[in-house]
């Protein structure tokens, strides 16, 4: 039964606004196809982020003026389906280029990528591309792993340093808490005691030796005393 012109306008305006903001579409043609292969066809479609119509070739040429797939969807002649995305594009072409291989009754015939035209083999090559959420990751490990390596160095530099500081305590080649000036402080006073000791002991032979300590004062006058000690005890003259 042939749409009313009406019909046939709602549907062109209804398509127009879906393609309208879709940057990608792929374009196909079937035979005997069936209404359960119809549905896993639009299943799969969807869960790649697009959608999908069977259109008369007229009314898709109307529908697609002015938007970024209408150059795909002029004069197009025989069956045809269109599969559009505002996403990925390359998502889209994974989806149809794994079904078609379990399905023969779906074949390529065109398709479109950001105002591009491309041919059935260019549509094979897209699908094997990375996807964006592939490239997003691989974009992110990228940019992480510099940041990864230095935070290992870091963390390795600080442990290597520990366990030289600990083994360095251990080993008595450095004593926590204890300076230098402190360690010289200490070998300075151990040599005045030396000293000092060295010194006691010869005041203590000098004396045992009924000798005046050397180094000891001597008394004033002492001379003149022992002269004066001796005059006394010489026996007077005339005696």
């Amino acid at each position: 039964m042939a749409l009313s012109k009406s019909k046939k306008n709602e549907k062109v305006k209804a398509l127009a606004a879906e393609l309208e903001t879709s940057t990608s579409a792929i374009i196909g043609t079937f035979t005997g196809l069936t209404a359960a292969k119809d549905f896993e066809l639009r299943k799969t479609i969807r869960a790649a982020g697009g959608r999908y119509h069977v259109v008369k070739n007229k009314l898709a040429a109307k529908s697609a003026q002015g938007t970024k797939v209408e150059k795909a969807l002029q004069g197009l002649k025989g069956v045809s389906s269109v599969a559009y995305t505002s996403g990925d594009p390359v998502a889209l072409a994974k989806a149809l280029s794994n079904w078609v291989k379990d399905n023969a009754e779906f074949t390529f015939k065109l398709g479109i990528v950001d105002g591009k035209v491309i041919n059935v083999t260019e549509i094979q090559s897209l699908a094997t591309l990375p996807g964006k959420e592939e490239l997003f990751s691989k974009l992110l490990f990228l940019i992480n792993a510099p940041a990864t390596r230095l935070a290992t160095v870091i963390n390795a530099t600080g442990r290597n340093l520990a366990v030289v500081v600990n083994q360095a305590v251990e080993q008595n080649k450095l004593s926590a808490g204890e300076a230098p000036a402190a360690k010289a402080e200490a070998k300075s006073d151990s040599a005045a005691d030396k000293a000092a000791a060295t010194e006691a002991a010869a005041h203590a032979e000098e004396s045992q030796a009924g000798e005046q300590p050397s180094g000891a004062a001597q008394p004033e006058n002492s001379t003149a005393s022992q002269a004066g000690e001796a005059a006394n005890t010489e026996p007077a003259e005339g005696n």
